[in-house]
């Protein structure tokens, strides 16, 4: 338990890993129960002192936690840490909240950082999502890192951590948070009442948190819709489909298809499925019927489809290219 683990607590903690597998949440359990006044034997808090009460209620004086302004008001990775990541809503005709750390923000740290903390002990400084400061940001957290102030601990966390300067990476330990496994995840999915958790977590790339968030977005029906079509050459109208899709957000619709097509691609030199398990059957028999250096040159024409689809110009037009293209490659004797 990284509780346990004392050197840790010299100044900086880098937690990395996969969007939507609980990092913001882990990240606020451990400050918390490094700020617990009587924590468990367990080293967790104990959730009853003052220090938790402050904490649960987002006031607690020894606690910061910056975030780009486009995720204020959220508080765990249910809602901003997946596959597609949320930001929060811009009314029509208000300024666009920003994506990014500022500089300011991390230059407004100093107070909190070089003054006595309220209650003698750590001062705690989460940043989520640390690759959102920009180059002025991360060079003035740099420089706190350099000479950590006593008693003050930096958890960064990141989806990213290629994208940190890798002069911040150095200063912090790094500790890579793993992907739960897909039974557990299945049954985690379950138990909040997801009836189908396997089409979920294939879509979202395994992360539970981002396949119980894609579970209640528009983009579970997008995604049905697709598979349904994409499985069944017989039904599988492209024009028509990318009618339906043109509405939709079109870099997941490019990430389904890359999937479903390494799938196909894997069964056939391999005899393994890695995402779309529960359409075997389907991922078989095209498998078996498809010209393997077609679908592999496909998948790789997907890679430059996916660069563009968050700019098309024209998103109908775009969707039918790649969904023609699909059908030439499982109507291809």
């Amino acid at each position: 338990m990284l509780t346990k683990n004392q050197p840790f607590r010299s100044h900086a903690l880098l937690l990395k890993g996969r969007k939507g597998i609980g990092k913001l949440e882990f990240a606020r359990n451990l400050a918390k129960s490094l700020l617990c006044s009587h924590p468990t034997s367990h080293h967790g808090a104990c959730g009853q002192c003052s220090s938790c009460s402050w904490f649960e209620q987002d006031g607690h004086p020894d606690y910061l936690q910056l975030l780009p302004e486009a995720l204020t008001g959220t508080s765990n990775e249910t809602t901003d840490d997946h596959d597609g990541e949320s930001t929060a809503s811009n009314t029509k005709g208000k300024k666009k909240s920003s994506q990014q750390i500022s500089v300011e923000q991390i230059r407004n740290l100093t107070d909190f950082v070089y003054l006595t903390g309220h209650q003698n002990g750590y001062r705690i400084v989460l940043i989520y999502p640390a690759e959102a400061m920009n180059s002025a940001a991360s060079n003035a957290l740099l420089k706190k890192l350099e000479e950590p102030p006593p008693q003050v601990i930096f958890i960064l966390v990141t989806h990213q951590p290629q994208h940190l300067l890798p002069t911040l990476r150095s200063r912090c330990q790094q500790i890579a948070m793993p992907v739960p496994d897909i039974k557990t995840s299945m049954t985690w999915l379950q138990q909040q009442g997801i009836q189908n958790p396997d089409a979920c977590l294939a879509a979202a790339g395994f992360s539970p948190l981002s396949a119980l968030s894609f579970h209640d977005s528009d983009d579970m029906a997008y995604h049905d819709q697709l598979i349904q079509q994409i499985s069944e050459p017989a039904r599988f109208n492209p024009l028509t489909l990318a009618d339906t899709l043109q509405q939709a957000d079109l870099s997941p619709v490019v990430g389904w298809l890359q999937k479903w097509c390494y799938d196909l691609i894997s069964y056939r030199t391999t005899g393994e499925i890695r995402y779309y398990r529960y359409q075997h059957a389907s991922i078989e028999k095209l498998a078996n019927q498809i010209n393997l250096e077609a679908c592999i040159a496909y998948s790789r024409s997907l890679i430059k489809s996916q660069g563009l689809a968050r700019h098309p110009l024209n998103p109908r037009l775009f969707l039918e290219e790649i969904l023609v293209s699909y059908a030439r490659i499982i109507n291809r004797s």
